[in-house]
């Protein structure tokens, strides 16, 4: 009996793909070594964080914005690496600059819990940076980035809401080479 051609021999399944990822992941590209940080990070009963962290962070460094994303949730809850807040920080940054929608959620929600322990003049920046990041994720459609601003905006004033939309407006993620 012939194997069907859309079908692998038994002796190729996922193998074959597996090892053509890891060889570009190993070759140094960015889109694989994310492939296999995400694969090590969500495959079987014990998922190996600090192998996932290992490769986002090869991923991360070549500008690779979920990349980036997961390695600052992981730095920040301490999943496969010693919880860091400035690395998680760093990172989520980073993602947010390119463009990622769910680190800039991440950062807006950051940013609001940073303005509830500040002075008023800089809790009100924090909170402008806060309502920007949100309008950012929401325009992309992310979850609860409307709910997000609508929470945000409820600490501010009219002008500080102008602000924060301003400056989503003229924001332009930057998708240069590292």
């Amino acid at each position: 009996m012939e194997t069907p051609p859309y079908e692998l021999p038994d002796n190729q399944t996922g193998t074959a793909a597996l090892e053509t990822t890891e060889t570009l992941a190993n070759r140094g590209d960015a889109d694989a070594q994310f492939s296999v940080g995400f694969k090590f990070a969500t495959e079987g009963k014990a998922p190996d964080y600090a192998q996932a962290a290992n490769w986002y962070l090869k991923a991360a460094n070549q500008n690779h914005a979920l990349a980036q994303f997961n390695l600052g949730v992981m730095y920040g809850s301490g999943q496969g690496v010693l919880r860091d807040h400035a690395q998680s920080m760093m990172w989520l940054r980073k993602a947010a600059h390119l463009g990622d929608a769910g680190a800039q959620y991440t950062l807006g929600l950051q940013q609001n819990r940073v303005s509830m322990g500040e002075g008023p003049e800089a809790a009100g920046e924090s909170r402008i940076e806060a309502y920007k990041w949100l309008q950012l994720a929401a325009a992309q459609g992310y979850r609860d980035s409307e709910a997000g601003c609508d929470l945000v905006a409820m600490r501010m004033t009219r002008e500080g809401v102008i602000e924060g939309r301003r400056r989503a407006t003229a924001f332009v993620a930057d998708t240069r080479d590292p």
